[in-house]
This record gives C-alpha cells, sequence and structure tokens, in this order.
C-alpha cells in the first residue's frame, strides 16, 4: 500500500460518533435510518435550482496534493463525496450538492488533481493520472477531512474513482452511485480492439496517444473540451456562461499532462509508478462492488460507455440500475441533478 494511505489512522467509532450519528438519525428522519416510510418527504424538500456558485472554496492538505473542494451542507450531516470527470469540474455538482443539503447532507465535491485549485505539494511529484492514483488522493482527502466513511458518487473519471474506492476498499464507502455503472479496467484489459464504431467513439484517446495530439491539446484545450461537452451531451444545450465557469479549471499547471497521462496509461503507451503496482494488480482483476449500489445513465449520453447489461453482475450487493430521460447525456449531475440527488438519497437507505 502506498505511503499516502495510513492504515494506523485513528477510526471514529467511539461514544462521540455514536452521539452524533444518533443525532443525525432524529433530524433526518428514516431516509437516513433506512426506512421506506418517510424517504419521499425528504425528497420532497430536495428543491431544484439553478445555482452558479458554490461560494467560498476551501484547500487541504491531502496526501501529495492541496486540494481545493466546494462543501455544502451541515458539518455534522452524512457524509457524500462527489467526484467529477474529464473534461468537467466540480460545478457538475453545483445544483446537486444544494439539494442534498436540504436533505441533510454533507455535500463535499473536490477538484480532481489536474482541475481547478487543487496543486501538488511537490514540483517533484510525477504527474500521474492513472486510475489508482486518483483513488488513493480520494482516500487521503477522506483522511484529511476525518471521514470514515462515506456514500461516493460520480460520473467518468469520478465514477472510475468511486467504483475502485468502493471495490478496495469498501469500509470507507457508505453506498455508491455511480454513472455509466462499472469502469474499472487496466492496460491489459484495454489492448483488446473493439469493432470499428467503438473505436471512433475513442477517437481523443488515439489522438493524445501522439505528440501531435498532446500538442494540439495544449493549445486548444478551451475549444477542444468544449467539443467533447457538445459531443457527450448532444441534447444538453448549455449556454457559454456555464462552460465557461468550468473552463477556468482546465487552467491549472498540471491539467494536460494529467489528462495525457491518463489516456497514454490506459493505453499501455505510459507507465504508471510501482507504488501502485499491487493496487492496479487488484483492479486488473475486475473486483466485484459489494457495497449498496444504484447506476445511472442518460437516455442520450454521447460518450462511449458500457451496456448496463454486461456490467450488473460486477455488483454483488443491493444493487439497481436507472435510466434517466429526457436527453440527458454524459454530464448527468449537471444535466439531471435532482435525479442524481435522488439517487444519493435512496442508496442511502439500501
Amino acid at each position: 500500500m502506498s505511503e499516502e494511505i495510513n492504515h494506523a489512522r485513528r477510526r471514529f467509532i467511539g461514544t462521540a460518533a455514536m452521539t452524533v450519528a444518533a443525532t443525525q438519525l432524529g433530524q433526518f428522519g428514516s431516509a437516513i435510518a433506512q426506512s421506506s416510510q418517510t424517504k419521499p418527504a425528504v425528497l420532497s424538500r430536495m428543491k431544484s435550482g439553478t445555482n452558479t456558485s458554490f461560494g467560498s472554496l476551501k484547500q487541504i492538505d491531502a496526501g501529495v496534493l492541496n486540494v481545493g473542494y466546494a462543501e455544502a451542507g451541515s458539518a455534522n450531516g452524512r457524509p457524500v463525496i462527489l467526484l467529477h470527470g474529464w473534461p468537467y469540474d466540480i460545478y457538475s455538482y453545483v445544483n446537486v450538492a444544494p439539494l442534498l443539503a436540504s436533505a441533510g447532507y454533507r455535500a463535499i465535491i473536490p477538484y480532481l488533481r489536474g482541475y481547478g485549485t487543487t496543486r501538488f505539494l511537490s514540483s517533484e511529484t510525477f504527474r500521474n493520472g492513472q486510475q489508482s492514483a486518483i483513488a488513493v488522493d480520494i482516500i487521503a482527502l477522506m483522511d484529511a477531512l476525518r471521514i470514515e466513511k462515506a456514500i461516493i458518487g460520480g460520473f467518468d473519471w469520478g465514477a472510475r474513482t468511486a467504483n475502485i474506492i468502493a471495490a478496495l476498499w469498501p469500509e470507507r464507502c457508505k453506498a455508491l452511485v455511480s454513472v455509466s455503472g462499472y469502469l474499472i479496467g487496466s492496460p491489459e484489459a484495454n489492448k483488446t480492439p473493439l469493432p470499428p464504431q467503438a473505436e471512433l467513439e475513442w477517437w481523443y484517446q488515439f489522438y493524445f496517444a501522439t505528440e501531435r495530439g498532446r500538442a494540439g491539446y495544449e493549445k486548444y484545450r478551451h475549444d477542444f473540451n468544449k467539443l467533447i461537452w457538445q459531443l457527450a451531451s448532444p441534447q444538453w444545450h448549455f449556454n457559454d456562461a456555464t462552460f465557461e465557469r468550468s473552463a477556468a479549471s482546465f487552467k491549472n499547471p498540471d491539467h494536460v499532462q494529467i489528462v495525457i497521462h491518463n489516456y497514454r496509461w490506459r493505453l499501455g503507451l505510459a507507465k504508471g509508478e510501482s507504488k501502485y503496482d499491487e493496487i492496479e494488480k487488484r483492479l486488473a482483476a475486475a473486483p466485484e462492488i459489494a457495497v449498496p449500489t444504484i447506476t445511472l445513465e442518460g437516455d442520450a449520453n454521447g460518450a462511449p460507455h458500457p451496456d448496463a447489461s454486461t456490467y450488473a453482475r460486477k455488483f454483488s450487493g443491493k444493487y439497481a440500475h436507472r435510466v434517466i430521460n429526457g436527453g440527458i447525456g454524459h454530464n448527468l449531475p449537471q444535466e439531471a441533478p435532482r435525479e442524481f440527488a435522488k439517487a444519493v438519497v435512496e442508496v442511502d437507505g439500501y
């Protein structure tokens, strides 16, 4: 196990924590206490909005990073960690977070490495985009925030990260909400060629494999990422202001390195770090996920994504799959915030 994870961290299951838990159960009712009778009452308080800001962001040292994150809700609320993907950022959850806060949760939305205000603590640290490194970042963040266990939700890179934590550190994951289901992979598995139409959908992965692609992404990252938004969510008519709020996070000095390494590593064209070899070996075996899970899919997802029938068996605990209709694309939390928040509340009651 890498040095970012301290297995000797103090566990928070003492009398004080039990008192807080009891208070939460009384305050938030049986939606948190896993009773279906009052869950609709909690959901009815979750009013959709058109928020454009999280207010002040926070920063905390965690593992190899100083992590920038947004937070909504009471500090004593049930913790929910919400993870974004590429090329998106924390604003994917700008309307999910207040919905969850209104239902009694503490929502934490971090910028992943290479995005927004998250920075490496050392200039000497390798700018690694491999899947296990990002998952370790989130475990380190939970440790830094003294969060013993959380509901974890995500899409794209965020869903893969949430999958990994649920599979390998189930003691840290109370429940899971994963857009596009089971996304754990490995460079070895990715050697298998796909049918031509499927390969075409991964055009940017091959572009990034070249030096021309790296230089192109460096030069045109704003327009490149806007194009990905349009292709991945063809029926989402976002305005320029919505995109620009997220585009600011792509100016992170490590963004290009992290993105290029992520996609090259997936294809076996770039090496990861040896300290993550043990984790990657376990992930290459495609471990099952036993924590309660809801998987979501938009009915108009234009990004490459697996069919739900191919991954349902990977979830061995209580499980449900939902298709969200109405022209919902890849950025499901931002396009359908109430449906995403509803899934968090429901899986918490499993």
